[in-house]
């Protein structure tokens, strides 16, 4: 090793905090350092080369390393104009919310843009309570959310998150947050079995708004296949039973699209495998696939409008900013990236080797440890058990084996 290289990394060592990482392993071993990007390629700092299984670590650079053409865009755009408050207007964020809007079924959406798959959420519920109180001049406040489900770090986002251990630690945590169970036919919370299930997983969603009380529930919001949490895809009937549910009792579908938006199952949106029409629909990671950091919150005409309701209410607008959401640069770098979606026919690509690659990953299921494999187009998860039979979940030490042998192999 170079007196170099050994310098950065004792420097990274000293000087870096890393997400989600307990340090003791990097402070007794050495962190990995990515210095070079192509394709689906990543190289290390000592010229290894890997296959970045998943897009950057956490799913998100859609169309791959290296597309100078975003970074040519960005540069543009940053020299003719980087950046000012969305109070005002610019033409890449104009052209960038119409081009979104033209992706979704109904066309007819206010995007609100903003920073990260995070701060979407929280501007979502903060528009959901907002839109609650206006309509109803009720407190109607209580936002609904589903077990496994991940939906951000802040702290509300947080508290919208089915995923305790991400939680542990960090309370109190909002209130106004309630969980209902997941949709997942391999762990049934239930212990029904599909198609005899009577959809007990949608009908909970019903049960909890009637136990919090109709008149205090807003919203519920939940990922429309569960990244995280385990690849989880819902059964076709589920929501298109939820959106039924939510509008019986005036409750907002929001569909957090930050991991499943921009083609990762085969379509712009992973809502759109599905019979329903959400309320809001937030985005970020692909949405100009980590070139630059973008997020945006796509809200029905209907709920926008009630902002406009009163004109002598003082308070009654959206009272928010994202300092830097709408930025020029970021937009410009999202238009580019979805001219390449497009032009390169990637969702096509998606669903042809999606086929693929969940045909090749079941064959894994023959193995003993392998409960099962799931997902939809490039978005594929592999369960591992201790037990085929009782389905125990696979001990950690024994998954950690698994990924660091991968990674070994030149997979991450």
């Amino acid at each position: 090793m170079t007196q170099e290289l050994s310098t950065l990394i004792e420097q990274d060592k000293q000087n870096v905090w890393h997400h989600l990482v307990q340090h003791r392993q990097y402070l007794n071993g050495e962190p990995p350092i990515y210095v070079k990007a192509k394709g689906c390629t990543l190289t290390d700092i000592h010229g290894r080369e890997y296959l970045d299984a998943v897009s950057g670590g956490v799913w998100c650079v859609n169309v791959g390393y290296g597309r100078e053409s975003i970074a040519r865009t960005v540069y543009e755009q940053l020299l003719e104009m980087p950046y000012y408050a969305l109070s005002a207007g610019n033409i890449p964020t104009i052209r960038l919310a119409g081009k979104i809007n033209g992706l979704m079924p109904d066309r007819s959406r206010r995007i609100f843009f903003s920073n990260s798959g995070s701060e979407a959420n929280e501007k979502a519920f903060k528009m959901a309570r907002l839109y609650a109180r206006l309509k109803t001049g009720k407190e109607k406040y209580k936002i609904l959310y589903r077990h496994r489900d991940y939906h951000g770090t802040t702290l509300a986002a947080l508290s919208a998150t089915g995923q305790e251990e991400r939680r542990m630690g960090f309370g109190p945590l909002v209130p106004g947050f309630e969980m209902v169970p997941e949709s997942f036919c391999y762990r049934c919370p239930f212990d029904a079995a599909y198609p005899n299930c009577d959809l007990q997983c949608a009908h909970a969603v019903e049960k909890a708004i009637l136990a919090a009380g109709p008149d205090s529930v807003t919203a519920f919001i939940t990922e429309p296949i569960t990244a995280g949490g385990g690849i989880l895809v819902p059964v076709p009937e589920y929501f298109p039973t939820v959106q039924k549910i939510c509008r019986k009792y005036d409750v907002l579908l929001i569909i957090d699209e930050v991991v499943c938006g921009f083609g990762r199952t085969g379509k712009w949106f992973g809502y759109q495998h599905f019979d329903v029409q959400p309320d809001m629909v937030t985005m970020a990671k692909g949405m100009a696939s980590a070139y630059q950091p973008l997020s945006a919150t796509a809200v029905s005409v209907e709920v926008f409008d009630q902002f406009l309701a009163d004109p002598s209410d003082k308070f009654g607008y959206f009272r928010d900013i994202s300092t830097y959401g709408g930025c020029a640069a970021s937009c410009a770098a999202s238009l580019e990236n979805l001219r390449i979606i497009e032009e390169e026919k990637l969702l096509e690509r998606v669903t042809d080797m999606g086929a693929y690659l969940l045909d090749k990953l079941r064959e894994l299921e023959e193995l003993p440890k392998v409960g099962q494999v799931r997902g939809r187009g490039l978005f594929a998860g592999v369960e591992f058990v201790n037990d085929k039979k009782t389905r125990e979940p696979a001990d950690e030490s024994l998954v950690g084996r698994i990924l660091a042998l991968a990674a070994a192999d030149g997979v991450l």
